[in-house]
């Protein structure tokens, strides 16, 4: 299957073999209505949206998919959603990481069978297990599927670190193919690009382009639900080897970076963004996180017209 899915992330994106989910996915929000229940509706039109601006992968249910608060039932619905509207045109990714290994898998199988191309899987949070706990966990869900798998490294959130040395022992495994890198910690991901054939995508807007100049193939970005475009031309600058137009991107997309990841969590803002766009009817989230407010979106709208976008 992941040899299957190297050659989708070819034929359909461009994406050279190295880049097993494509080069710029959107880790995207999940849209609900005012009462706070699913909107497929919006959840499509966002899909098709970010495939027409650049993007030639898609995450769902991550932590900016909101996917601690919704249902196992709500989050294979979103995918069998954003896989409709996909069709060949981009890869979708299944959030399906957890801090019980059994749930995980579960979510595995399940991802599996509504036709997810690959399996994004978060280091277990609050329980801090061990390294070797890490190995166990992510072998096991690895191995319960043929899907690849990209893990997610994100020690800010999940408390524990994927160290160089565990990393480079799951690059043996035949699934595990790709990590999506929010350690901070550039030359850390340098030795592990550097030691495996693990595929490096930047998890961390603000390091978007040090990432992909240290050999990252790409990005899963949240800032690319309102960017795609940029991002997709400062991948194609970084393999034509022309660095100061990178630079110029990155510049460019300072204000976009401020906007959406720096004054309060990303998926407030992301959501408000694609709101403003006109592309979702509602910012609303489900508690504990809360809706943007007005100032912030006045902020945002302000920082994104910096940014060329709005």
């Amino acid at each position: 299957m992941a040899d299957e899915l190297f050659t989708l992330a070819a034929a359909t994106t461009g994406a050279p073999a190295s880049a097993p989910f494509g080069r710029v996915l959107t880790a995207m929000i999940t849209p609900l209505h005012d009462d706070g229940g699913l909107d497929l509706d919006g959840t499509a039109a966002l899909a098709e949206h970010l495939i027409e601006t650049g993007c030639d992968g898609l995450v769902v249910s991550g932590t900016t998919g909101e996917s601690p608060t919704t249902t196992d039932a709500e989050k294979d619905a979103i995918l069998r959603a954003v896989l409709d509207v996909a069709k060949g045109r981009a890869t979708v990714v299944a959030g399906v990481g957890t801090y019980d290994t059994h749930h995980t898998v579960e979510l595995a199988r399940a991802a599996e069978k509504a036709g997810a191309h690959g399996l994004l899987v978060v280091t277990p949070f609050y329980s801090r297990p061990p390294q070797e706990g890490l190995i166990r966990h992510f072998t096991s869900v690895a191995d319960a599927t043929d899907l690849p798998v990209m893990l997610y490294d994100i020690p800010g959130r999940s408390g524990v670190p994927i160290t160089t040395d565990t990393l480079v022992k799951l690059a043996d495994h035949e699934r595990i193919v790709a990590v999506k890198d929010a350690k901070g910690d550039v030359f850390a991901s340098s030795e592990v690009m550097a030691r495996t054939q693990l595929a490096y995508y930047s998890g961390d807007d603000a390091l978007n382009l040090a990432l992909l100049a240290h050999g990252a193939v790409g990005v899963v970005s949240v800032v690319s639900h309102v960017a795609a475009r940029e991002y997709s031309q400062m991948t194609r600058a970084i393999d034509s080897g022309d660095l100061p137009r990178a630079l110029r991107l990155h510049r460019q997309l300072i204000p976009a970076v401020r906007a959406i990841m720096t004054r309060t969590q990303g998926a407030i803002m992301a959501k408000a963004a694609v709101q403003e766009l006109g592309i979702i009817a509602s910012r609303a989230l489900r508690s504990p996180l809360i809706p943007a407010t007005d100032e912030q979106v006045a902020q945002m709208r302000a920082d994104l017209a910096e940014a060329g976008i709005l």
